[in-house]
């Protein structure tokens, strides 16, 4: 059995570095400006994820005044309320442009994951504050 993982391993980590190698020889041997793009995009997504990640924890007082009141439907708005901002925000990175099928996919699992994350993360404070 040890021998079929280490062979397995063997395999996965030549796929691995192959793919690696693959994807270093088409970076170096693409144009300046799809480059370009692909960075701006790539700083966009991460500033995007760096405010999902940390508006529920800066406004972690909106939180806990919603989590004394009780309320199941405050706490559904607020939850809704960070993930419009936070879709409105992604929107406004791209240009507001989301144009075709892929795009649109791409936006509405991003806001779903903000959603789900929102949800997970005020819930969590309101049970710890």
């Amino acid at each position: 059995m040890d021998f079929l993982k280490s062979i397995g391993g063997k395999i996965v980590s030549g796929l691995v570095a192959l793919g690696v190698v693959a994807s270093l020889i088409a970076w170096f041997q693409m144009d300046q400006g799809t480059r370009n793009h692909i960075e701006a995009d790539t700083g966009r997504i991460l500033s995007w994820l760096g405010i999902v990640l940390l508006l529920p924890w800066v406004t972690f007082f909106a939180t806990t005044a919603v989590a004394k009141q009780e309320s199941n439907l405050m706490g559904a708005l607020l939850v809704i309320g960070y993930t419009i901002v936070e879709a409105v925000v992604l929107a406004w990175l791209f240009g507001w442009s989301l144009h075709g099928a892929m795009p649109l996919v791409f936006f509405s699992g991003a806001v779903l994951l903000a959603g789900a994350y929102n949800l997970f993360t005020c819930d969590w404070i309101a049970e710890k504050l």
